[in-house]
């Protein structure tokens, strides 16, 4: 496959347009706050600890290692539902698998960056991808465009969403990771360490899903129904195949947000789109069969992502000090950066830990 078969990100169009202004973000950790919702209830009873900290400027990682040793437990008994980035504020959870051992003192975790802020008891150890979303407060300085414009831009992706492209912070420094894929896909197949050929692996799906979105973007049906597609009702992981719903049903659903047209994360079986939507797929990803039947050799099933998010309580406030304050939620998986590139033509503060 040749190395010009992908594009990047900020190679892929834009669903409503050109960015309408620019500014800096992350200047400071403050600047970039995140809050994750689980979407359910601790049990309150159980071997495992459910602990939620706010940390500051601290890895996640590095994190979880930390409470296995203050709970005197191995590393893999420590859960957590997704990595949080470091350049910032998060509210976070941790599961800490006790059975037979006592509370620790989380007193000899407080500091400046770390602070315990609830412990329940649980059923259950904390998975990736075991939460329902994340709210973000984003502030972005140095803003410049017009305020009049920014605003319109802004109540465009309020009232018709956002496109789910996956960010690029996935695919590594200047892609690496799909460079790397070619290498892993290949029939050499290089022995790597279980992390790093997963972060490859998740990084080729991701791509593929890219190439479908910008080429649905660019047809403008990335948000409307084509024949055969498949549909993910907003808010849920229910999905269903567009013969389940009369056309013009499926038309007004989609309008209102109600459901959203899904592109795939490529694995064995069968497609689960048929018609225009199999054959505009299988066009898109007719040069990446390396990576194809390397995803499906690893053993990942076919899987539907939804290509549209709506940004449920999205909001905004414009700051004395010249700046943008921007709040929403987005589910569990999608990219915060996804949403600004829509907006505004961002860049990070000069000099950047």
């Amino acid at each position: 496959m040749s190395d010009q078969s992908w594009i990047t990100l900020a190679q892929m169009p834009y669903a409503h347009g050109s960015p309408v202004g620019g500014g800096v973000i992350r200047s400071c950790a403050d600047d970039f706050q995140v809050d994750e919702e689980l979407g359910f209830l601790p049990d309150d009873e159980g071997e495992h600890l459910l602990v939620q900290i706010r940390k500051r400027e601290t890895n996640t990682q590095w994190l979880a290692g930390q409470l296995a040793r203050l709970a005197g437990i191995d590393r893999k008994d420590v859960g957590f539902a997704g990595l949080k980035d470091r350049h910032a504020v998060t509210t976070q959870w941790f599961s800490l698998g006790m059975a037979g051992k006592p509370e620790p003192d989380w007193h000899a975790l407080d500091d400046d960056l770390i602070e315990v802020l609830a412990v329940h008891r649980h059923k259950k150890k904390l998975r990736r991808g075991n939460l329902w979303g994340n709210r973000f407060v984003l502030r972005i300085r140095q803003l410049s465009g017009a305020q009049e414009a920014i605003e319109a831009r802004l109540l465009q992706l309020q009232g018709a969403g956002m496109p789910n492209y996956f960010g690029e912070q996935r695919f590594g420094h200047d892609y690496s990771n799909l460079d790397q894929a070619n290498r892993l896909f290949s029939p050499s197949r290089p022995r790597l360490n279980r992390s790093l050929r997963g972060l490859i692996i998740s990084a080729a799906r991701s791509q593929l899903f890219n190439q479908v979105l910008a080429t649905r973007i660019e047809q403008g049906n990335w948000n409307s129904p084509i024949p055969g597609d498949y549909f993910q009702l907003d808010g849920s992981r229910g999905c269903f195949a567009d013969h389940e719903e009369e056309p013009d049903r499926l038309v007004s659903r989609c309008a209102s947000l109600d459901i959203h047209p899904t592109g795939p994360l490529w694995g064995r079986g069968r497609s689960l789109v048929k018609q225009a939507a199999e054959s505009l797929e299988g066009q898109v990803l007719a040069p990446f069969e390396l990576w194809r039947n390397g995803l499906e050799h690893v053993g990942l099933q076919q899987e539907r992502r939804p290509m549209r998010v709506a940004l449920n309580g999205l909001e905004w406030q414009f700051l004395e000090e010249g700046d943008l304050e921007l709040r929403f939620f987005l589910p569990a998986g999608c990219y915060a950066t996804a949403m600004l590139r829509e907006l505004l033509v961002y860049e990070l503060p000069a000099v950047q830990e």
